[in-house]
C-alpha cells in the first residue's frame, strides 16, 4: 500500500500567499534573562502576537483558501479546545464561509467568546475534546458540512510558515523546542527544518498530564492515555496517525513537562518578556529548563505557540497554586 503523502517545503512556500494576505510575520525576540536561566542562548517565537492570539490561524487560513465552491457553500465544522477553533472561525468570517464549532464542557470561556465574536457558531457537547470531535464529524456528514481536523494537511502547511520564519530570521538556530497537542506546529517545523538544514534539533513537549502524543511517538505505535492537563492547547486524549507519522520521520525528540513546571513558565515568561502565555504556549520554556544540560551553547528558538490563558487561569497560576 503506497504511504500517504507529506507536506513538503514548498507547500509551505506556496502556503505564504495565503497566510500573508491576512496577517503579519511574527517576531523572534532574544531575551537575556531567559538565556540567564536556561544557560543559553534563548529566543522566543512569539505567535500570540497574532489576531486570534496563536499560531493556528494560519494553517485555517490556507486551507479556506484551497476549498472547492461545493465545500464553500455548505460550510465548515469542527471541534477545538479553543485556537484551532478560533483559527477555522477567522478564515470563515475572512472567506466569507460559514463555520460551526463544537467545544468540551468547561472549555476556555475567552477563545469560546472569541470563536462567536469572529462569526462561528459554538455548540457546547461532552466532556472532552475527542468527543466533541466525534459529535461534530457526524454533524457535518448529516448537514454536508466540511469536517476539518485538526492536523489536516493544508493546516500543517499553513502553521509551517512561521517554521520559514524563524529560519529567515535566524539562520543559525540549533535547536528548536514546540510545543504538541494535535501535532501541526510540531510537523510543519520538522519538514520546514530538516529539509534546510537536517542538523537543526527539533524537539516536541507535552504535558506530563496528557501524554498521549508523546507515548505514541516513543512506542511508534498509537496509545491513549490519560488527558488531566490544564492546558487545553496540548491536551490531547487520542493521538493522530498523520502527525505521528512526520514526527517519527524528522522529531529528534519529544519530552513530558509537569503542569506545575509549565505554570512557572508562564510566570517567568510574564516576568522576562512581558508577554502572557497559555500553557501550552509555556511548555516550550519548561522543556529548555528541564534540558538546560543538553541545551547548553546551542542557540535555542522557543516557540510561544499562544498566549489566550483565561483570568482565572491566570489568577491561579499567579497565586501558585
Amino acid at each position: 500500500m503506497t504511504e500517504p503523502s507529506i507536506p513538503t517545503l514548498n507547500d509551505i512556500i506556496a502556503a505564504r500567499r495565503h497566510v500573508y494576505r491576512y496577517l503579519p510575520r511574527t517576531p523572534l525576540y532574544h531575551y537575556r534573562g531567559l538565556s540567564d536561566l536556561v544557560g543559553t542562548e534563548i529566543w522566543v517565537k512569539h505567535e500570540n502576537h497574532l489576531p486570534v492570539g496563536a499560531f493556528k490561524v494560519r494553517g485555517g487560513l490556507n486551507l479556506a483558501a484551497h476549498l472547492s465552491p461545493e465545500e464553500r457553500r455548505a460550510g465548515l465544522f469542527t471541534a477545538s479546545t479553543g485556537n484551532h477553533g478560533q483559527s477555522i472561525a477567522f478564515a470563515a468570517r475572512v472567506h466569507g464561509l460559514k463555520a460551526t464549532i463544537a467545544v468540551p464542557e468547561g472549555a476556555n470561556p475567552g477563545k469560546v467568546a472569541a470563536m462567536q465574536n469572529l462569526g462561528a457558531e459554538v455548540v457546547v457537547h461532552g466532556k472532552d475534546f475527542d468527543t466533541a470531535r466525534e459529535w461534530i464529524m457526524a454533524e457535518a456528514e448529516a448537514r454536508g458540512g466540511r469536517f476539518v481536523g485538526p492536523t489536516e494537511e493544508r493546516l500543517i502547511e499553513g502553521v509551517g510558515t512561521y517554521a520559514l520564519e524563524i529560519l529567515e530570521d535566524l539562520p543559525d538556530v540549533q535547536t528548536i523546542i514546540v510545543p504538541v497537542g494535535a501535532g501541526s506546529g510540531a510537523c510543519g517545523v520538522c519538514i520546514v527544518a530538516k529539509t534546510i538544514n537536517p542538523r537543526i534539533e527539533v524537539i516536541a513537549v507535552q504535558s506530563a498530564q496528557a501524554p498521549a502524543m508523546q507515548l505514541s511517538w516513543k512506542s511508534g505505535r498509537l496509545v491513549t492515555a490519560e488527558m488531566n492537563t490544564f492546558a487545553e492547547g496540548v491536551a490531547t486524549r487520542v493521538p493522530f496517525e498523520n502527525t505521528q507519522r512526520i514526527m517519527r520521520r524528522y522529531l529528534d525528540d519529544f519530552v513530558l513537562v509537569d503542569d506545575r513546571d509549565i505554570k512557572s513558565a508562564i510566570r517567568l515568561l510574564l516576568e522576562h518578556t512581558h508577554n502572557l502565555a497559555e500553557g501550552a504556549g509555556a511548555a516550550s520554556l519548561a522543556a529548555a529548563l528541564q534540558l538546560r544540560e543538553r541545551l547548553a551553547g546551542k542557540k535555542t528558538v522557543l516557540v510561544l505557540s499562544g498566549g489566550n490563558l483565561s483570568l482565572a487561569r491566570l489568577k491561579e497560576v499567579l497565586d501558585g497554586e
